[in-house]
């Protein structure tokens, strides 16, 4: 998978969790969580999500490197041997 791609999977599965969010307005350096009022149980189940899209698991270490759109796409694309 690569980045684009990945940016992909990951705005299909925000607007599942946030429908009501404008993605068109989240930056790829934006944190997704403030950008768009994501809670803590939120962005567990945007992981949870891209877990099930991707079979890439991101233990709790490594989400400091998915809080935003550009940090996720690479984490998901380097995860998946993407380019």
């Amino acid at each position: 998978m690569d980045a684009q791609a990945a940016d992909a999977v990951i705005r299909r599965v925000l607007s599942r969790i946030a429908p009501e969010a404008d993605l068109d307005e989240l930056g790829p350096d934006d944190d997704m969580s403030e950008a768009l009022d994501l809670d803590s149980m939120d962005f567990l189940n945007v992981v949870i999500a891209l877990k099930e899209e991707t079979a890439v698991d991101v233990p709790e270490s490594d989400y400091p490197a998915v809080r935003t759109l550009a940090g996720c796409a690479r984490y998901l694309a380097d995860a998946t041997g993407g380019p």
